[in-house]
């Protein structure tokens, strides 16, 4: 295995190629019409981000406007400097190409607060959010192959899920293109990257597949995420927006390693008089950039404009899940971009946003997806493992609704008046609301040991009667009823002194006398299902 890089590209000079048009090699060629674009691309994408500067009346969209504009002069000086100083052109190339993850994190972040001013309030339109839409081309695919709803590339059941799962597929693009960047500058210059090979002894090979997976997986989340809320953020035009990202990001990576494929591997082009091994592999892809860039930053000018933040224009609304409540006006606020606009700049250079939000989707990652299911959003979802109702309800029933007998209680209207319509149901609600007492039958009487919940008041009133103080419905202390003891042949004697008391009150448990004659085998039950009490008068 050849271990030694061919630093053809870092030896190798330009200058005796013949002229391609009138006195210019493509060299030359490539150098005026790279830098006629840059010149373009500077112009237009300076003038928006100055007018989003003397306009900033919402920093929390624009500073992320700024960023995603201040991708196209990065590229296009990126650009023109790979082809003036072709012998550098990786470390361009890899500068380049770190803005990239903070323009597309930018973007989303612009997404996220045309849906919500704050963290907070996005965490909870997407608890709510419903339907949520499966996943696109491939992933849908992978689900059918892999268990479906319950497999890897399930849809999540909670939009919040859904959300954190797109979060942390975007910004995780960002560490893991500044580490890839870092990686392409040490092992430059220790000759270990070796751009011009795809061996996989050199960095490069391993630099540009890592990339290459990161970038796609934040690209798709990306997608996933316009697909899903293209409708509540129609006014803000997504798709033209969600296209100058895309088209950057794929002209500049995609284009790049189709060519280095195509002169490396497959040797589709090769050096000739005209055409220098530089101008192949470095010339050719950076021109296509400036002249991409130029293009990019007009565009950029209908997909991004100013006009929407210039105060006293017509405001925005933050999209509502719920038709019934009205949208929440998005207005503009007082200018804050300070002195000719500085401030604004300051704010957008200022990343320190985007390393809380990767911190934030790595501690959700590790630890909060292991908590996902205690959230609110997954408990508000509908059971779909018992697709019977339960008896007598609608799709939210009580835990008893399954008992019939529980179900026909909470359904009648026990104690109420009788109502003259219903007779059928109101004749058997009567019979219960006009009941008498058995004359036949002694009250029960409760235990001395009841419980302090039904707040009973219990005092004995010398050695024939027993007095019971009840409260009554309100918590006041009721008419104290006095009852008598068994008389001498055994039965009960019930004449309460208080005739006029409610019904309530009348069949109320009292207590036996002392004098009654209860047996051992009596008091031993009595004493089973009330406890140990001290012998009563007439007991041994």
């Amino acid at each position: 295995m050849n271990l030694t890089c061919n630093s053809t590209l870092e030896d190798m000079r330009i200058g005796s190629e013949e002229k391609l048009v009138g006195e210019f090699t493509f060299h030359e060629l490539a150098l005026i019409i790279a830098g006629a674009s840059t010149i373009v691309a500077y112009v237009m994408s300076f003038y928006l981000m100055w007018q989003h500067a003397l306009n900033y009346t919402r920093p929390r969209e624009q500073r992320h406007i700024i960023r995603i504009l201040f991708m196209v002069p990065v590229y296009a000086t990126s650009a023109f400097l790979c082809i003036w100083y072709y012998w550098h052109a990786v470390y361009f190339q890899v500068l380049s190409d770190c803005y990239e993850a903070f323009a597309i994190a930018s973007f989303f972040a612009l997404m996220c607060h045309y849906i919500a001013p704050n963290l907070h309030e996005q965490k909870e339109f997407f608890r709510t959010m419903e339907p949520i839409k499966p996943w696109v081309w491939p992933i849908n695919w992978f689900a059918k192959c892999c268990g479906g709803d319950r497999g890897p590339w399930r849809t999540p059941q909670s939009g919040l899920t859904w959300f954190n799962i797109v979060w942390i597929g975007i910004y995780h693009y960002c560490f893991i293109r500044v580490a890839m960047t870092i990686t392409a500058v040490v092992t430059q210059y220790y000759e270990r990257y070796c751009e011009s090979s795809n061996s996989p002894v050199f960095a490069h090979i391993w630099v540009i597949s890592i990339v290459c997976i990161a970038v796609s997986i934040a690209m798709y989340c990306l997608i996933q995420f316009y697909v899903q809320l293209k409708e509540p953020l129609a006014e803000h035009r997504p798709f033209l927006k969600v296209l100058a990202i895309k088209l950057v990001i794929f002209l500049s990576f995609w284009q790049t390693v189709a060519i280095s494929v195509g002169t490396s591997t497959l040797h589709i082009v090769n050096p000739s008089s005209i055409l220098a091994y530089p101008d192949i592999k470095v010339g050719i892809p950076s021109l296509l950039l400036c002249i991409e860039m130029a293009i990019f930053a007009i565009l950029h000018l209908w997909a991004f404009s100013y006009k929407p933040y210039i105060p006293g224009t017509k405001p925005t609304y933050y999209p509502s899940l719920d038709p019934s409540l009205p949208p929440r006006l998005n207005e503009n606020g007082p200018n804050r971009g300070g002195f000719a606009g500085l401030r604004a700049f300051g704010d957008a250079l200022n990343l320190w946003d985007v390393i809380k939000a990767f911190g934030r989707g790595m501690r959700w990652l590790f630890v909060g997806v292991k908590h996902r299911r205690n959230d609110p959003s997954y408990q508000t979802k509908t059971d779909t493992s018992y697709p019977m109702k339960p008896y007598g309800s609608g799709s939210e029933g009580k835990s008893t609704d399954h008992l019939p007998i529980a179900s026909e209680f909470r359904r009648s209207t026990f104690a109420m008046p009788k109502s003259s319509t219903n007779n059928m149901a109101d004749e058997s609600i009567g019979l219960i609301a006009n009941a008498h007492p058995d004359p036949d039958s002694a009250p029960r009487y409760p235990s001395p040991y009841a419980d302090v919940n039904h707040r009973h008041y219990y005092e004995t009133a010398g050695p024939s009667h027993h007095t019971f103080t009840p409260y009554d419905e309100r918590g006041d202390i009721g008419t104290a009823i006095s009852y008598p003891p068994y008389d001498a042949g055994g039965s009960y004697n019930y004449q309460p002194t208080n005739p006029t008391g409610r019904r309530e009150q009348q069949q109320r448990r009292g207590t036996a006398s002392s004098q009654s004659p209860i047996t051992p085998t009596q008091a031993r039950v009595g004493n089973a299902l009330w406890g140990d009490r001290p012998p009563q008068r007439g007991m041994q």
